[in-house]
């Protein structure tokens, strides 16, 4: 048999009326602690998101940076490379240039050689051309002189020598 209890006996209700009692006195108190947890959680977060977002602002900084100094230095590449292509014609040209002056001098002392082979050549032949008449006209002097005749030319000669030292 079951018998009732009443209600202040009932020790269910002593104990949810200790609940209720303690969390009358002790409720604002924990919640007071939860929410100022929660508050330092939220405002913990909050700095990390603060943080976060200077450093992705730095970052983009920053990218944007190192882009606008690529962009520098492919178009100081592309100077570079201008200025490079331009000096190499112009050298070639002046190479070129020199070359053809080279070239030129070379042909100008070339046919001076050639001009001067031909004169000493000339010479040469005027030179041989004289000892051969110089010879055929002693071989016919010789054969056609006489005594008398080549003490009257010794005699001629030297007189004309004593003339001309004089």
């Amino acid at each position: 048999m079951e018998h009732e209890v009443g209600f202040l006996a009932n020790p269910h209700t002593w104990v949810n009326l200790g609940g209720l009692i303690f969390l009358a006195f002790a409720g604002p108190k924990i919640w007071k602690a939860l929410t100022q947890m929660l508050d330092q959680r939220a405002i913990k977060i909050k700095a990390d998101l603060d943080e976060a977002q200077k450093l992705k602002d730095e970052a983009l900084a920053l990218l944007g940076e190192y882009q606008r100094k690529q962009k520098d230095a492919l178009k100081e590449a592309a100077e570079i490379v201008e200025t490079a292509k331009a000096v190499a014609q112009r050298q070639a040209k002046e190479a070129s240039a020199n070359l053809d002056l080279a070239l030129t001098r070379r042909e100008k002392l070339a046919l001076e050689k050639i001009t001067q082979a031909e004169a000493a050549a000339i010479a040469e032949v005027r030179r041989e051309a004289v000892d051969v008449a110089t010879a055929a006209a002693r071989k016919l002097i010789t054969a056609s002189l006489t005594d008398v005749r080549a003490s009257a030319l010794v005699d001629a000669a030297i007189k004309d020598v004593d003339t001309r030292l004089h």
